[in-house]
Formats: C-alpha cells, sequence, structure tokens
C-alpha cells in the first residue's frame, strides 16, 4: 500500500459478527492485531462502526426489527442493510458497539476518523412499513401537529371523507385503492428521513465522548430518499462512494446511445455533480470513500474502466475539493457475494493492472497546493423535500422517479441545469435552501424547489445577478397546498400560474427559437415582460430586474438558449464544450477531463481519451471561502 501511494484505509465496515460473536463477548485481537499491521507501516485508518450488517444473533434478540417494504413483504437476513431505522431496539445496539469501538479505539494515534454505518439508502432502504415505522410516525405526527383536528385541517382530511379521530387511526400510505393524499405522503417521507439522521445522531453521541476524530458517512449517487444536508449537519465530513460505470448504467438516466458512447468512461458530468453536493452537505470538507477501480458487480452491466480513467476520476475528485481518495476495494473477495467486484489486487493477491496507474498518481499529487478548492460563480439549489414531494404529487398516473418520461422527476430536472451549465464550461456550486449566504454567487438557478421559505426567498433577492426559479418552484405551501393566490408564491415574482399540463415525451410544445418544453408546461399569466415564448404564443420565461420565472421543463437546445440569455451580461466566458470535454475552475488552475473515448480538440488544443490538464489561471478569482485541506490517494 505504501509503494502505491495509499496513505488512509478503511476498515471495519461489515465486521460485526466478528466483532461480537455472541452477545456481550467482544473478540478484539484480530482488530488490534490489524490496527498495529497497518499503523507500524506508517498508514492512517478510518474505522468503520459496522451497523449496516447486524449479525445474525441480534434477530433473535430482535425479531421485529426487519424492514418492510411497500407490499409489507419482511426485508429478511441473508444479505444487509436488513433493518428498520425507527427500530427502538436496534437503535440502542447501534449505540452500544458504537460506543465500544470508541472507547477502545477512539484515542488511537493511527485513526483519522470514524464512518458511520456505510450508504444510507442503499437498495431502497430508506423507508420501511413496518409496525416500528407504523409507531414511531404515529408519535412524529403527534409532536408535528399536537392535534388531530389540527393535522386534518393542515391535510385536507375533508377530502374523500379522510378525516381521523385519533393519531393511532393512522396507517403507513401504502395499499390503497388509489392515489394516496399527497400531505400524507409527504410526511411520511420527512419522518422517515428524520428517522435515518436520528439513527446517525444517536451514533455520533455514542462515539464524541471517546473521540476527537472526525465523524463521516460515505453517500451514494442518485439517493433523495433522506435529507443528506440536515443529516450532514451533524457530521465533520461528507463523503461519498463513486462508481462511474455502475452509476452510468444503472441510475444516470441518460439514453442507451450516451451510455454505448461513454460505457468505459462514465458520464461527463455525474461525478461532478456529486462531489459538488458532497462538497456543500460537508460544509467544505469532502472525501470520497469508495472509488470504482475496475468492474462492479452490481449494475446491470459492469465493463472495466478504460485505461486512464481511474486516475481522471482521482484527480477530478481532487480539483472539485476531495482532501481524500480511497478505493475499493483493496484486493478481489474470493468469496461471497462481491466476489465479482475487482480490487486494486486479484484474489491470489497479484496487482490488477490499474495498481500501477494509482501507484503513479503519487508524483501528480504532490504538485498540487494544499489551499486549492473550487472557484464557483454559480449556485444550483438542490432540496430534498421538493424531491419527496413531486413523487407523491406526480400530475402523473405510472409515475416513477427513475423514469422521467412517465412523471416530474425532481432531480432528472435539476440535474438538466446543471448538465447544461457543465456543457458551458461553468463551475458550480450545488447549494440548500437553507443556505441564506449568497454573497458568493453572480446566479441562482432553483428549479422546482416546490415550497421557498421566506428566508430564501429574501436571499434570493439580494442576489446581485439574475435568479431563476421554475418550473413548478415555489408552487407549493410547507403542508403541500397551493398557495393563495396561486403559485409561484415568491414576492418579487409577478406572474401566476393558471393551470398546467403534463405531457407524453412525443408531445414536445416548441419554443421560439431553439427548442422545446418536454414532460411539463405551465399557463402563466404575468405581468412582467415575457422574454420567450412559445411558438403558440404562451409565456415561456417571464421576468425583469434579473429575476424569472421558466414555465415549463426544457430540452437541451432550450436549456442552453435560456441559460445563455441569463449568463451572457455576466462577466463568464460561454463555452460550447465538444462532447466530453469538461472544465473546472479552482483558484489556482483550469482542469480540462476528456470523458470521451476520442481524442477531442478545443480553443487549438488536443485532449487525448483519458486525459487531464492542468493549466494556471491568471489571475485567479479572490475568495472568501476557506481552501481545502491535504489531499491523499
Amino acid at each position: 500500500m505504501i509503494r502505491a501511494g495509499i496513505r488512509v484505509v478503511r476498515i471495519g465496515e461489515f465486521a460485526w459478527s466478528r466483532l461480537e460473536p455472541e452477545p456481550g463477548q467482544f473478540d478484539w485481537a484480530w482488530l488490534d492485531t490489524a490496527i498495529k499491521t497497518l499503523a507500524d507501516a506508517g498508514l492512517k485508518l478510518v474505522l468503520c462502526t459496522p451497523t449496516a450488517t447486524p449479525p445474525r444473533w441480534m434477530l433473535d434478540r430482535w425479531p421485529d426489527m426487519l424492514a418492510r417494504d411497500e407490499n409489507g413483504h419482511v426485508r429478511r437476513f441473508g444479505s444487509r442493510r436488513h433493518y428498520c431505522f425507527s427500530h427502538e431496539g436496534y437503535r440502542g445496539e447501534c449505540a452500544r458497539i458504537a460506543g465500544e469501538l470508541a472507547r477502545r479505539y477512539g484515542r488511537h494515534p493511527a485513526i483519522i476518523a470514524f464512518q458511520i454505518d456505510n450508504e444510507y439508502g442503499c437498495h431502497d432502504t430508506t423507508l420501511s412499513w413496518s409496525d416500528a415505522a407504523r409507531d414511531g410516525f404515529r408519535q412524529w405526527l403527534a409532536g408535528k401537529y399536537g392535534t388531530i383536528a389540527a393535522l386534518n385541517r393542515r391535510w385536507g382530511n375533508v377530502f374523500w371523507s379522510m378525516e381521523y379521530q385519533a393519531f393511532d387511526q393512522i396507517e403507513l400510505p401504502h395499499l390503497t385503492v388509489t392515489q394516496l393524499n399527497p400531505a400524507h405522503v409527504l410526511d411520511f417521507n420527512r419522518f422517515s428521513s428524520d428517522q435515518v439522521i436520528a439513527f446517525n445522531r444517536l451514533q455520533c453521541d455514542a462515539l464524541r465522548p471517546h473521540t476527537d476524530c472526525p465523524l463521516l458517512h460515505n453517500y451514494m449517487g442518485r439517493i433523495t430518499s433522506f435529507d443528506h444536508f440536515a443529516l450532514g449537519r451533524d457530521l465533520d465530513i461528507a463523503t461519498w462512494d463513486s462508481y462511474p460505470l455502475g452509476f452510468l448504467d444503472d441510475r444516470s438516466g441518460r439514453p442507451q446511445d450516451f451510455r454505448d458512447r461513454f460505457l468505459r468512461q462514465g458520464d461527463p458530468d455525474f461525478q461532478a455533480f456529486h462531489h459538488d453536493l458532497y462538497r456543500s452537505v460537508g460544509r467544505g470538507r469532502m472525501w470520497v470513500m469508495e472509488q470504482q477501480p475496475g468492474p462492479v458487480n452490481w449494475a446491470p452491466h459492469n465493463p472495466a474502466p478504460a485505461p486512464g480513467m481511474v486516475r481522471l476520476w482521482t484527480l477530478e475528485a481532487i480539483a472539485h475539493g476531495a482532501e481524500i481518495v480511497s478505493y475499493f476495494r483493496w484486493r478481489q473477495l474470493p468469496f461471497g457475494q462481491e466476489q465479482m467486484h475487482a480490487g486494486l489486487k486479484r484474489p491470489d493477491n497479484s496487482p490488477a493492472s490499474v495498481l500501477a496507474e494509482i501507484a503513479s498518481l503519487a508524483d501528480e499529487l504532490r504538485d498540487l497546493p494544499r489551499d486549492d478548492a473550487p472557484d464557483a460563480r454559480i449556485a444550483l439549489v438542490l432540496d430534498y423535500p421538493s424531491a419527496w414531494g413531486w413523487q407523491a404529487l406526480p400530475n402523473r398516473t405510472g409515475a416513477t422517479p427513475e423514469n422521467a418520461t412517465d412523471g416530474f422527476d425532481y432531480f432528472s430536472l435539476v440535474y438538466d441545469f446543471y448538465c447544461a451549465l457543465r456543457q458551458m464550461g461553468q463551475t458550480i456550486d450545488i447549494i440548500s435552501p437553507e443556505c441564506t449566504d449568497l454573497s458568493a454567487y453572480c446566479c441562482v438557478i432553483a428549479p422546482a424547489l416546490m415550497h421557498v421559505p421566506e428566508s430564501f426567498a429574501h436571499a434570493l433577492a439580494g442576489v446581485r445577478g439574475p435568479v431563476l426559479v421554475g418550473p413548478r418552484a415555489a408552487f407549493r405551501t410547507a403542508d403541500m397546498r397551493i398557495p393563495d393566490g396561486l403559485p409561484p408564491s415568491v414576492p418579487w415574482l409577478d406572474c401566476r400560474i393558471t393551470h398546467v399540463e403534463s405531457l407524453p415525451a412525443n408531445t414536445p410544445v416548441p419554443l421560439e427559437g431553439a427548442g422545446s418544453f418536454q414532460y411539463w408546461f405551465e399557463h402563466v399569466h404575468t405581468r412582467m415582460p415575457v422574454q420567450v415564448r412559445t411558438r403558440e404564443g404562451a409565456v415561456a420565461l417571464t421576468g425583469h430586474n434579473d429575476r424569472y420565472y421558466l414555465a415549463g421543463w426544457p430540452d437541451a437546445p432550450a436549456l442552453r438558449g435560456i441559460l445563455t440569455r441569463l449568463l451572457s451580461p455576466l462577466p463568464l466566458t460561454i463555452e460550447n464544450m465538444p462532447e466530453g470535454l469538461r472544465s473546472l475552475d479552482t483558484h489556482h488552475f483550469r482542469y480540462l477531463f476528456n470523458y470521451a473515448a476520442t481524442q477531442q480538440t478545443w480553443n487549438g488544443r488536443t485532449f487525448p481519451p483519458a486525459s487531464v490538464t492542468r493549466m494556471p489561471r491568471h489571475p485567479a478569482r479572490s475568495s472568501s471561502r476557506s481552501g481545502q485541506g491535504d489531499t491523499h490517494s
């Protein structure tokens, strides 16, 4: 590991059955030996709590701890993440094992961080329809609303005669004849997110008295089932697990021809999006806890990375602010569910071909300044409650979060904006609507922000540059009601949505100039100047004084035209990046990453496949935001 340039090792994330083979009987000897061996070699460690994989004896102690899926089926032992976040007994066990680890190893000089659990929300495990979740939900509702009359009023339960007489009459929102009350569904998602946060906080509380090490969790890609910003407030660093090839085929949402072109490189924007998201979740501190080094085992198809791509992914993460990039895994397992998941070494302990690629990175990393960070002038808003709200009220039967053509998928819309900005050569921060200091940005974009808090509306009003909201922004109150006076409910937008249309994928609404609206179109009455119309004369974009409302989901040509209109007056350079070539501005450098399988030419320069080009910026824009810490591979 030392010869390969590795300096940090993560261990123990699934080791509960070996740490505690029987209830209350601990075996620390093997872990003591492992920690000493690694520390003696000069390596630092991230030690994990093993709570994502409770041992079999745990079920004998707590037989009702298992989660249930939406159809009521028990999610049984035999894999991982087989627990319900709401189960009080299992929560106590997790706090107990976290405390035992912290008391034994919390002050060990080789341990630099503790990771809590592993990949919250993976395998659709945030939501549980168990008895524990039902009972917890009822208590949560009673705490939020106080009286059943208040709940009935705010949910609008007079409709369809759904009024309750007591909180213990309320069931979890599933298995109904037809559409559920969206306020009920939204509150269940809020409750479920709060359960993940509470589960994580219990372990934080167990760890902190015994260690000064930072606490972290490894998030995943395109998981919107819990609020990462809210959970991240209890942690010190945000980390995430980056699997560019697995995510391309499993959850990118890209069309098949795109996935074919980037089969061995990954989506050019997906990794960057999550680097920028988790840098924000971590309040400037972000690591990559698992970087894909070879074929994985869990996607629909599992190709090997093209030569040079693991190096590119690593340098891209560091340019986006990652302090550490860690590879999963060191050695490929010859047994179990992940035996087809490649590592840096093969099962026979011989080096995989990627190991030499990684070892060559050490010299490159020494040349990077320690205080560098992305220099973003544009902020894009991501809001987890908006994702839950639009899943609860998609305005299309048969809608699924995975398929934007069947409904209104919040993540896909936000991601479309991000990709368009990246293709225009822009560097972006992804922010929460709880962010009220927007002084660093000359443009803020908030697509489909369901409810705009008063504090954020005030912050947006102070931005010295264009602000774009919509479509479907400021569209509901926090209680999932249409606001008084019609949406959008933002004081400085003098327009109203009279009615909306959800549209099949093959019936776009053409705009004047380039492009069309797809999937979603709002009919707007406005007193502001109309900036763009549909070909039939309806309002597509309206606004003045740099405050705009967008009335539909734009396709790629329309989105570029709208963003060009907003950004052209600003001191930004708008590019037309070749396919697969992406740029990133940090305070010191401009980076260019070629994801394409072929050589790309841009501004008189050529970029080979899988290349990373770093050019000094003169002068770099000054920023009050703090730089990142040391970088490691």
